[in-house]
C-alpha cells in the first residue's frame, strides 16, 4: 500500500496544469459501445477509474488502443454486454454501460458498482428510467440485468431527483431509442453537456443539454468521430483551493473558468483574490485574512458536492465560523475526524460541519477515506506546519493525475512512499 509523506509550510507558486476530466472521461468512453465504427478520445487522464472503464470496455469484446491520453475504441463485436464484478469492484461508474449496452444489444448484465463509500447513489433511478423505455429489468446475486429484445421506444422520463450519471446513462439509451424521449429533472453539470457533444457528433440528435429538459429523437446507427474531453472542474477547484490555502501566488492553467463560478463566488467572499488572465487560465493569491463563508452543496450550477472537502480545509484558515452543508451524500464528512487530527476545529450536527477558524494545522498521520477526503488532507497537509503522513493514496490516485507530481512542480513537497 502507498502512502504521501507531505513537508507542509510552502506557499505554492507558478503555473499547474489541469487534466481532462475523469466524470466527462467515464460517460464518454461507455458512449463509444453504442457503435461498431471507430471512435477516438483526446485528453483522457490516466487515472485508476479511467484504467477500470477501459478494462471493462475490453471485456465486452471492444478493440481498445491507449496511446497517451488518446484512447481509441472500436466496438464492432460486443460479444459480452456486461460488467463482471471482478472489474468494476472500485469503480462506481459501472452503471453507465447499462444504457449503451441495451440500447446496442438488447441485453446487458451489470454488476452493482462499487467505489468511495460516501453514501447512497441509488441505481434504482438507472433502472426506473430504462424500464419506461421498454426494458425489462432484474436484479439478482449483485447484477442487474436488462433486457429489450424489441429495442428501447422513446418516452417521456422525469427523475424524483437529480442524478448525473442517471442522465447519462439514459441519454446514451435514448439515442437509439425508437421515437422521440424527453429526460425532465435533467442533471445539467458540464460532463452531460459534453457527452451530448460527443452523441452528436456520432449523429445523435439531441436538444436541451445543460437545461433541466433534455429531448432526443431517436436513430438507428450512430457512427464513429474524434472528441477532445473538457477539463477537469473538480482537479481545477482543487488547485484553486491549493493556492488559496497555500497562501501562494499560483496559476491554474487549462481550465474552464465558466465552470467554477460557483466556488470562485465563494472563494471571493473569503478573502481570494482570482482573476482570470487568459480565457482557460485563474491566478489566485491571498492579498489579506481570509474570511469565513457558508457553503451548501447543491446540484450544478450550484456548490459541487466534490469540491466541499477541499473547501472545508480552507475554512480551517478562516476567521470565524463557517458552516458547511452536505445535500447531495449523507456520509460525505469522513475526512472531518482526520482534519481534525491535524488541529482543525469542526463539529458535525447532522449534515452540517461547523467549522471554526483561524486554526494552526500541524503535522499528522492521517488516513485518506474516499478521492476528495484524500485530497483535502493533501491540501491541509500543504498547508500545515511538520510531517503529515496520508495512508491509502489509493483513493486519490481514482481521480487525479500525478497529483504529487504538479503539486510538487509548484512548491509542494510530497514524497510517495510504499509501506
Amino acid at each position: 500500500m502507498e502512502k504521501f509523506v507531505i513537508q507542509g509550510g510552502a506557499p505554492l507558486t507558478g503555473t499547474i496544469p489541469v487534466s481532462g476530466s475523469k466524470n466527462s472521461a467515464l460517460p464518454t468512453l461507455a458512449a463509444c459501445l453504442l457503435t461498431g465504427e471507430t471512435v477516438t478520445l483526446d485528453r483522457i487522464p490516466p487515472v485508476r477509474d479511467i484504467g477500470t472503464m477501459i478494462d471493462l470496455i475490453r471485456h465486452t469484446g471492444a478493440d481498445v488502443k491507449v496511446e497517451g491520453g488518446r484512447v481509441t475504441i472500436c466496438a464492432a463485436n460486443v460479444e459480452k454486454p456486461e460488467a463482471p464484478y471482478e472489474v468494476v469492484k472500485t469503480m462506481r461508474a459501472s452503471s453507465l454501460v447499462l444504457g449503451p449496452l441495451v440500447a446496442r444489444c438488447g441485453r446487458a448484465r451489470v454488476s452493482l458498482p462499487g467505489g468511495c463509500a460516501i453514501g447512497a447513489r441509488p441505481i434504482n433511478l438507472h433502472v426506473n428510467a430504462l424500464e419506461q423505455l421498454g426494458a425489462e429489468v432484474r436484479q439478482e446475486h449483485g447484477y442487474i440485468e436488462a433486457v429489450a429484445p424489441q429495442g428501447l421506444k422513446g418516452a417521456t422520463v422525469e427523475f424524483d431527483r437529480i442524478t448525473v450519471t442517471g442522465t447519462e446513462d439514459l441519454l446514451m439509451a435514448a439515442v437509439l431509442a425508437k421515437g422521440e424521449s424527453i429526460i425532465e429533472n435533467a442533471a445539467r453539470e458540464p460532463e452531460v453537456v459534453d457527452l451530448a457533444n460527443l452523441l452528436i457528433k456520432m449523429g445523435a440528435k439531441i436538444e436541451g443539454a445543460g437545461t433541466s429538459t433534455i429531448r432526443v429523437q431517436g436513430v438507428t446507427t450512430l457512427g464513429g468521430t474524434q472528441h477532445t474531453i473538457i477539463a477537469d472542474r473538480i482537479e481545477a477547484g482543487t488547485f484553486l483551493i491549493a493556492g488559496a490555502i497555500t497562501r501562494g501566488d499560483l496559476t491554474v492553467q487549462g481550465c474552464v473558468p465558466e465552470h467554477l463560478r460557483s466556488l470562485i463566488s465563494k472563494m471571493r467572499q473569503s478573502g481570494v483574490e482570482i482573476t482570470e488572465t487568459a480565457p482557460d487560465a485563474l491566478h489566485v493569491r491571498v492579498p489579506g485574512k481570509l474570511k469565513h463563508v457558508d457553503i451548501t452543496t447543491e446540484e450544478h450550477p450550484g456548490f459541487a458536492t466534490d469540491l466541499q472537502a477541499q473547501f472545508m480545509a480552507l475554512m480551517t484558515q478562516a476567521e470565524g465560523i463557517s458552516f458547511i452543508t452536505e445535500k447531495i451524500f449523507e456520509n460525505r464528512f469522513m475526512h472531518v475526524l482526520e482534519l481534525a487530527r491535524m488541529g482543525a476545529n469542526i463539529r458535525i450536527e447532522g449534515r452540517q460541519a461547523i467549522v471554526a477558524g483561524p486554526t494552526r494545522l500541524s503535522g499528522a498521520q492521517v488516513i485518506a477515506s474516499d478521492l476528495r477526503a484524500s485530497a483535502s488532507l493533501v491540501l491541509a497537509a500543504i498547508a500545515a506546519e511538520g510531517e503529515t503522513e496520508i495512508d491509502r493514496v489509493y483513493h486519490i490516485d481514482r481521480g487525479y493525475e500525478h497529483i504529487e507530481t504538479k503539486l510538487n512542480a509548484v512548491g509542494a513537497m510530497i514524497r510517495r512512499e510504499t509501506h
